[in-house]
């Protein structure tokens, strides 16, 4: 295997790491003021994510990171043609986090709505963005020969941009609610259950939609088995939600991610991004790679430090597994007398 494939699965691994963990991260901050009917209910759905929401947000730290180092060609065209909608995923992690650790400073229920649609729209916000740039790279941007974006600042607002968009905001709040079937018990389950069994097909048909359109931009035969898988988990996760198996249907509506995420990124190697005015510009894993020093001792670093991260990130959630019950939620108070 070459430097340059190692990497580019390597960065679509982190891809999918980071929809798994922080998706139901962002889709239970946007079910803040969608699906919590009072107060209890809404620090049911803090305290499931809370011990774990900082650290899949690296994640994304890290696929930036690695894109930079690996592919900087990528990184450079990628990320300066999408200034504006990045900015607002900085914004809107900044809101949630900021959110997260203020909402309880003060007694006061108008204190803490202003907070929780904050919480809300940074989660929207972020998910949104994210998906678009990943609508964008798997099929294409406006770029010249020398991997420089064409046209004015919203360039990047196409079709493709608003369905990865609405493709990874939709699949959010799914996988949230099959999350909070597996962290929560009594009405808050039982909400989330009926949200699963009655809108898992609305809600993953924009990244269906995205991975089917991938395939056949692409014409690859070879990627049709996972399109398969995609959707037998896609059904099972809707089975085993019916069915009260909780830990199966999250696990299912996995496969279904990383088996349509492996869809896309298979669909368009050897691109990273591809040119909408000239395939012949098209960056790929070879044009677009750093020097091949540079992804050797990347290698050595990574084939350490990512499975130390997984196997942390494996414990935490080992640790923190029990499930959340309002009558484990203590009555609110003020930090401001003491």
């Amino acid at each position: 295997m070459s430097l340059p494939l190692f990497w580019f699965i390597v960065i679509a691994f982190l891809w999918v790491g980071y929809l798994f963990l922080e998706g139901f991260d962002l889709g239970v901050g946007m079910l803040m003021k969608l699906m919590a009917r009072n107060e209890k209910d809404r620090r049911v759905l803090l305290n499931t994510i809370g011990p774990v929401w900082d650290g899949n947000e690296v994640w994304l730290i890290t696929v930036g990171a690695m894109t930079f180092a690996a592919f900087p060609m990528w990184y450079a065209s990628l990320f300066s043609a999408l200034y504006i909608p990045l900015v607002f995923v900085l914004m809107g992690l900044i809101f949630r986090a900021v959110s997260i650790e203020y909402r309880g400073k003060h007694d006061s229920d108008r204190w803490r709505n202003r907070w929780d649609w904050a919480h809300a729209l940074g989660a929207f916000t972020a998910a949104f963005g994210v998906g678009a740039a990943l609508g964008l790279t798997t099929t294409g941007l406006p770029l010249n020969e020398n991997g420089d974006r064409v046209g004015g600042a919203f360039a990047w607002l196409t079709p493709y941009a608003v369905l990865g968009g609405l493709a990874v905001v939709a699949f959010c709040l799914i996988h949230a609610c099959a999350f909070l079937m597996l962290k929560t018990d009594g009405e808050i389950r039982e909400r989330a259950k009926r949200i699963v069994t009655r809108w898992l097909p609305v809600g993953i048909l924009p990244l269906a939609a995205w991975a089917i359109i991938v395939q056949f931009m692409n014409g690859k035969v070879e990627t049709l088995p996972l399109l398969v898988i995609a959707v037998v988990g896609a059904v099972l996760a809707w089975i085993y939600a019916r069915r009260d198996r909780d830990g199966l249907s999250f696990i299912s509506l996995g496969v279904f991610l990383v088996a349509g995420a492996a869809t896309i990124f298979a669909s368009i190697y050897p691109v990273v991004l591809p040119s909408t005015l000239d395939a012949a510009w098209n960056l790929t894993v070879e044009n677009a790679s750093a020097s091949p020093y540079a992804l050797k001792v990347m290698s050595w670093v990574a084939l350490f430090g990512l499975p130390v991260v997984v196997l942390y990130q494996g414990w935490t959630y080992w640790v923190f597994r029990k499930r959340v019950t309002t009558e484990a939620i203590p009555a609110p108070h003020s930090f401001k007398n003491q």
